[in-house]
């Protein structure tokens, strides 16, 4: 065997080797798909901010809570502008009427693997209390009709519900708006 075919073949060889391992080590490191229960806290970072993250088939019970509650739901994103100017107010909503039954929910559809670098910091930042989780679902043609038939799917956008009792609104909101909205479940 001339001295090309032997480096050729040695050089084929370690080639294959690396390669192999590669695939092995990538095979062991990759995780198992995590089960609803595990997507329940999904992100905690250093300072234990959790937000569960939601399929829509896991999320909408919370569209249709039925326990004498008022519920604002608010579909949102950290790169929308004008959700993030609303969100004090549904920030006060929570606060001021929390005596009487109302519970906001703030619904994040920012991408899943933003959660840690951008979602959570966001959140900290801004000091939201209000719960806040993030739906993970790329079937939005399927999901968005289900929140609402009128909803073309645009944020910001609110649900407001007691029971059956339920709109929707996409659109924007002030305070007063808001309050104005919320005090025809009151």
């Amino acid at each position: 065997m001339n001295p090309f075919h032997k480096y050729l073949l040695s050089a084929s060889f370690i080639l294959l080797t690396l390669l192999s391992s590669c695939k092995d080590q990538k095979q062991e490191q990759a995780p198992a798909e995590a089960t609803p229960v595990e997507k329940e806290v999904a992100a905690v970072n250093d300072s234990n901010t959790k937000v569960p993250v939601y399929k829509f088939d896991e999320f909408e019970p919370l569209l249709n809570q039925d326990d004498g509650n008022i519920y604002v739901v608010n579909f949102w994103a950290t790169w929308c502008k004008p959700c993030i100017k609303e969100l004090p107010y549904f920030e006060t909503i929570r606060e001021k009427y929390a005596d009487q039954n109302v519970k906001v929910l703030l619904v994040s559809i920012d991408f899943p693997k933003l959660l840690e670098k951008q979602v959570i910091p966001f959140i900290e930042k801004n000091e939201l209390k209000s719960p806040v989780v993030l739906l993970d679902d790329t079937g939005a043609n399927e999901w968005i009709p289900k929140v609402d038939e009128s909803w073309s799917g645009a944020i910001p956008a609110t649900v407001i519900y007691k029971g059956d009792q339920r709109k929707f609104f996409e659109q924007s909101f002030t305070l007063e708006e808001l309050e104005k909205e919320l005090n025809t479940f009151l």
